[in-house]
């Protein structure tokens, strides 16, 4: 069984910044990328940023510049430091964990992000 763990999110003003984070516990291959996705109200839930176990990043265009995926696989842990927050990344965020090995997807349970002034 694999839990992701979600910390970090919470309220900020405009231009705020934030880090979330994500640690993963139990059993799954080294063969992975760990996502960060989110969801508003009322709209599907989109990717925001990738990192696989080698490092390669991807990002939407609409948080490029602004945000920044680490990952520290000793801990088991993927951040998401977000800069220049603005009011329509608020949403829910979510970790996931692509094990590429044993073809299973695991998701935490979300962290709201809310940006407002």
């Amino acid at each position: 069984q694999v839990q992701l763990v979600e910390s970090g999110g919470g309220s900020v003003q405009p231009g705020g910044s934030l880090r979330l984070s994500c640690t993963a516990s139990g059993t799954f291959s080294h063969i992975n990328a760990m996502n960060w996705l989110r969801q508003a109200p009322g709209k599907q839930r989109e990717l925001v940023a990738q990192i696989t176990a080698r490092g390669s990043t991807n990002y939407a265009d609409s948080v490029k510049d602004r945000f920044a995926i680490s990952r520290d696989n000793a801990k088991n842990t993927v951040y998401l430091q977000m800069n220049s927050l603005k009011p329509e990344d608020t949403a829910v965020y979510y970790c996931n964990l692509q094990d590429s090995y044993y073809q299973r997807d695991y998701w935490g349970q979300g962290t709201q992000v809310t940006v407002s002034s």
